[in-house]
Order: structure tokens, then sequence, then C-alpha cells
């Protein structure tokens, strides 16, 4: 839709008809409380028309025609509003919006109108863009007061209101017409139906481009171009439409002429003395549509809401069926449904099942994952974690605690020795690039006398989890057999580099996170999708198990392995039960802090773990802890459920809380109390380890 320019036509309030309409009818929003519209089309009138019909006041339509149709006229007796023949000469108003519109009536006289909105409409401008931009000229038309495309390529047809078609009607037949042609021309024959038939909306329009008057008048808005910028242009030269629009910025940048251009060109045309189709026109270069910053930013829902990250099995897991689950920016696989399966706790239950039982394996690539170089390595892991790592020896992983400054937990993960100057640290999913912010800092500005050097290597391997008791039966059919996995050969917590069958190398870890035997082994992650396919072929005897996060937190729970429920930012490492890790010979960041009194006391909520009295009964995360047969009340609450799950090995509920003096109190049955769900149950509070507490079964 084209603008009309007039002296006041920026003043916050004078919108283009269209615009106007759109508040009112799609977002419901009043534009304005008395609404005036200023046309010298029939279509202008669809506003007033949709106002009326909304219960807005129309003040005045101020229309350039010298001939108003019966309906409209109805309308405007039955709105109880003037018809004013004329043209905007000006705006009254300010920061504030529009106050007072004068109108030079046809004849010579002069008349007023109060409103605070003014609805503009200069007529239609068909979209020459898409045949501009294969170098075809657009040519006038003089009915319809508009450029319209002309020169369109071969195979290209502009149809409907695009050329000029400003009636339903027409756009019908255009539309028809076109679509049996391109049949024809795809060399389609045979019946191509009747065509639809509708009647053409009454148009016309009377050409008015500029009403002179004191104040500045602007024909391309978004770059303040005014109509005496055009008329200096012409006086000092610029007559040519190519210089004019570098002249003024006319039509430049996102509007590419599509407001801007028809009215500026009348006015060269009119100081020029030549007609519109004399004086031309600029064509336009893409995209005629602005592309909105959305579209680049991506829209803020659903997938498209922040990047997706896929792990190398992904779509071999898809093949099978996963269902998934994100993981942060990670889609990992949560279960894997098998037919005759009723739910996603049965796949579960299955999946833990086949581990504890046989043996089944779990891609954990999410895992952050950093190399760790330099003669001062171990030096710099002892300042970084609780505990020791410069005495762990070559070919062996230990388990890791990292501080936060003020004493609070804030990651934890397995360190592998690969060598005298190579340690292969791991973090938890979730922490992985913080954890490597927080090492960068570390090295460069509180130890930076130290040989060390820091290695993202997330994206370079993928790692798996083989675990259950047949987990060496399955390894020993994709590993060199000159490996030796026994439990001499590669004891629990040991880890080195191994060559698998077809001479590739890969590091083998014996960790274990469901408390069975155990191993993670890393490749390449341009192998991982090979080697989920190749553990499936090879452990078929076996009956070998993928198995997903679910499954992987259900075995975690049953062995009582903290994680991000439990490392939420308040717990020490005494909360944990971890307090025994922490180095007393050595120095590391936190170990001050973590002394302070509050972080000590008696008192403190610690993990324990939680079981309902009633094995029936469905234990529910974030339900909270109140001593037996008191109110529940912010002053009793004494800790909360951090993480539960169905134990496939004990057929009940459990889960793992936090809970005051709870190492005080194992088998105490306490009130489980659940507000959001209207529950309360007995729970008794007991071992955190539910499964094989010795740990005989992960050191095989």
């Amino acid at each position: 839709e084209r603008p009309i320019v007039f002296a006041g036509n920026d003043t916050p309030g004078v919108m283009m008809a269209s615009a106007m309409r759109s508040y009112i009818s799609r977002y419901a929003a009043t534009p304005a409380r008395r609404i005036a519209l200023f046309t010298n089309n029939e279509d202008g009138w669809r506003t007033a028309e949709t106002a009326i019909a909304a219960g807005l006041q129309v003040a005045a339509v101020i229309d350039a025609r010298p001939h108003v149709s019966p309906a409209h006229r109805s309308l405007a007796s039955k709105g109880g509003f003037p018809v004013l023949h004329g043209a905007v000469s000006s705006v009254d108003g300010g920061k504030n919006g529009v106050r007072k519109i004068s109108v030079s009536l046809t004849g010579g006289a002069r008349a007023e109108v109060e409103a605070d909105g003014l609805a503009v409409s200069g007529g239609w401008n068909p979209a020459v863009g898409l045949t501009s931009y294969h170098r075809g000229r657009p040519k006038w038309r003089d009915d319809i007061a508009a450029f319209v495309p002309d020169g369109a390529p071969p195979g290209m047809v502009a149809a409907g209101a695009a050329n000029g078609a400003f009636g339903l009607g027409a756009c019908l037949r255009e539309g028809f017409e076109a679509g049996a042609a391109a049949a024809r021309d795809a060399g389609r024959s045979g019946n191509i139906g009747s065509m639809p038939v509708a009647d053409d909306e009454a148009f016309s329009i009377s050409p008015l481009w500029h009403i002179a008057g004191k104040g500045k008048a602007f024909v391309d808005q978004q770059h303040d171009v005014t109509a005496s910028d055009v008329e200096l242009a012409q006086r000092e030269g610029f007559q040519s439409v190519e210089h004019l629009k570098r002249y003024t910025t006319l039509g430049m940048a996102t509007d590419q002429g599509k407001t801007s251009n028809v009215a500026g060109l009348a006015i060269m045309a009119a100081v020029t003395g030549k007609s519109i189709p004399e004086t031309g026109t600029t064509i336009y270069r893409p995209p005629y549509v602005p592309v909105a910053i959305g579209a680049f930013a991506g829209h803020h829902r659903d997938e498209n809401f922040h990047a997706t990250r896929l792990t190398p099995s992904h779509h071999w897991a898809a093949e099978q069926g996963a269902v998934f689950v994100d993981t942060g920016l990670w889609k990992r696989a949560q279960w894997y449904p098998r037919a005759g399966e009723k739910d996603w706790l049965e796949s579960v239950t299955r999946e833990v099942k086949a581990v504890r039982n046989g043996v089944g394996f779990c891609d954990v690539s999410t895992l952050g994952k950093i190399d760790v170089h330099g003669a001062d390595a171990g030096a710099f892991l002892d300042r970084v974690y609780i505990n020791a790592f410069s005495s762990l020896a070559v070919g062996k992983a230990r388990y890791g605690l990292m501080l936060r400054e003020d004493g609070i937990v804030y990651d934890d993960g397995t360190t592998s020795r690969l060598a005298e100057d190579h340690y292969f640290l791991t973090t938890t999913t979730a922490k992985a690039g913080l954890v490597m912010q927080h090492l960068e800092f570390c090295r460069q500005v509180l130890f930076p006398e130290l040989d060390v050097q820091l290695t993202s290597v997330s994206d370079q391997w993928a790692q798996f989890s083989i675990a259950g008791p047949k987990t060496r039966d399955l390894l020993k059919e994709i590993v060199d057999p000159a490996e030796d996995l026994s439990n001499e050969g590669f004891p629990f917590m040991g880890a080195r580099e191994v060559k698998l069958r077809g001479d590739l190398k890969a590091r083998l870890f014996r960790i274990s996170f469901s408390g069975e035997m155990a191993f993670e082994i890393s490749l390449p992650a341009r192998y991982g999708e090979a080697m989920a396919r190749n553990l499936m072929v090879a452990g078929k005897p076996f009956g070998v198990t993928p198995y997903g996060t679910e499954a992987l937190g259900v075995m975690r729970i049953e062995k009582g392995h903290v994680a991000g429920p439990e490392l939420n930012g308040t717990t020490t490492a005494g909360d944990l039960g971890l307090g025994k890790m922490m180095s007393t010979r050595k120095d590391f960041i936190g170990r001050v802090m973590a002394g302070r009194e509050a972080l000590t006391a008696p008192n403190r909520q610690v993990v324990v773990g939680i079981k309902p009295t009633d094995k029936g009964r469905h234990l529910r995360s974030g339900a909270h802890v109140i001593p037996k047969g008191e109110t529940p009340g912010p002053d009793n609450d004494q800790g909360y459920v951090t993480s539960v799950c169905f134990s496939p090995v004990l057929d009940q509920w459990i889960g793992l809380g936090l809970v005051e003096r709870g190492r005080e109190r194992i088998g105490e049955i306490v009130l489980a109390h659940d507000p959001l769900r209207g529950e309360d149950y007995d729970v008794e509070l007991c071992n955190p380890v539910f499964y094989d507490p010795d740990g005989g079964r992960q050191r095989g």
C-alpha cells in the first residue's frame, strides 16, 4: 500500500490504512479513539468499515475522488461521520500523537477534523520485485496508477493482484488461466475443470501523490527523504531515477521502493513536467520483502529455540526407534521401546534388567572431555580437584570432585592418566563448557607459572559405556585378542589405549556408573555410529541391549551415585558423602571456604536413600521430608527428595534425598509431604547405596 505525501505525515498516529485494519482485525488493538481516513481509492473505505464494525468512532473520511459510491454514503450516514472531498494538507500534533487534521476541500475551502489517528491509503502497488530481479522493467498502467510486471523470463507468469488485477473475480480468472497454461507447458493434458466464478469488487482511484503545505512531507520515512529533497535533486541535475535514488537514498535498504518509489517518481515527474512513464522507475534488488530478524535468529519455540547437537550414534538410535530427550543442546536416547511394551517404564525396566543380568551399552559421548598436557599437569589438577592426581599412576583412572571458590561443589567426573604428562578428564554433560572455562581461567590467571595446556576434545571422541556381567565377553569380540581384559590385566579403574580388531586404536577405561562390571570405550567420533552397529552384531550371542538415559539414571540411583539433582549448587563434598576425599596434604580451590562454620554445621542436609514403607507407593521427586507426626510447614521442613526411580532390583520406587542429619537417621520413618500433588506418605531413610553396597560386582 502506498502513502500520500503531505506535511506532518510522520506524526505518531498517522499510518497506512491497511496497517490500521491489521491492528483492529488481527490483533484486536485500538489504534486510536477517533479515526480519520484519507483515501484516493475504493479500498481505503475498508478501514472505515472495519473500524465501525469494531465499535470504534470514525471522525471523518477525506476522499480525494469527486464521487463516492452510494454504499459508502450510506455507511457514513449510519456511522454518523462526514465525507469531505479534498485532501489532507497538514497534521497538527506532536510526540503524543495526532490532535487535529487540516483539510483542503475541493473548491478551495478549508476544514478541520479533530482526531487522534489518521489512516492513509494512496492505492496499491503490484509486487514487481521478482520480475525486476530478472531485469524485467515494470510498465505503467494509468487505470490503476501503478507499475505492473513486464518482461518476465520464460517460465514466470504474473497473475492476479501481482499483475494489477485487484478484483477477486479477475484474480481467480487470471490464476486459473495461468495454471492451465503451466500444465500444458509441462506436457499435461485432459480436463482442467471449471473456472471459479466471483464478482469483482468496485475499484476506482484518483491519483494523488503530494499535497503542498508548510512543514516536512516525507516520501521515504525510513531514510527521512522529503518532497523537498526530491525537488532539490531536480534542481541539482539528478533527474534520472537512478541518480535520484542515490542522491536522496529514496527507496534504498529494506524499503526497496515498496512504499516510497511511486510517490517519489511522481513528484519528480511533476517538477520536470514529464509523465510518470517518461520519468521511469528503478528496479529492485532482493529481498523485495525484508527478511525478519526472527528468521535469522530462529523461531524461539520447539526445535528452533536453540541449536541441536546429535550424538555420534544418533541416526542409528533413531533407526532403533529410540525416544529422545533434550539434555542441554544434546538429543540423547531416553529409552528404546520394543513391540508389545505398554509404556516407558516397561521399556526402562527391561533395559535395566538386561544390563544387570547380561550386557548393555549406552552412548555417553555427551560427557565433557578435556585433554590436559604438560609437565605440571598433575600439579594443576591437584589445585582444581579436592583429591590428588599427581600421585595417580599411568594407566589408572580416578574419580574427582572440584569445588567453587566458595567451597560448594562445582562438578565431578573421572580423570585418567594416559602418560606422565597427559591426563584425560571428563565432566558432566551440563558443565562441559563451563568446566573448560573454569580450567582455562585457573591456568591463565591463577596459575600462569604452571606448564600445562588444555584442549577441549568433547566433539572429537565418541564414548560408549558397556556394562553388565557379560561385558568382557562382548569386548573380546571387538578388541584385538592380544589385549588382556582380565581383572589382573585390566583392573577396576584401569585406563589405557587398546587396539581394536581391524587395527583401529581406541581408549578403554574400566569405569562403572551402573554398579556392574563396566568399561567405557572411546574412539574417534566418526566411528561412533559404526561402533554402535558393531556392538549390536558382536553382542547378539550375549543378548546385548542398548539402554538410554532413563535406565542410566535408574542404575546410578540404585548404586547411590550423585548427579545433577544433588550437585545443585548448594551442596558441599561433605553433604554428598565425599568429604573424606578432601585432601589435607595440599591446597585446592575452595578448601578454605569449604571449612566455614555454616558449611560444616552438623544439621546440614546430606544425601541419604529414601524408600516408601509401602512398596506399592510411587515416590515423587520434590516431596518434602517432615518429621513423623508433625504438621508440614517451613519450620519443620528437613529436606526433600532429589532423584527417584522404579528399581527393578528392589521391585519398588526408591530415591535419593537431601535430609538434615540424614546419615545419623538411617532407619527412621519420616513423612514425605508433596503439596504439589496433594500426597502424604511414610518413607524410610536408608543407605543411599541400594544395590551391591560392597561393590563386588563392579570389581568383577
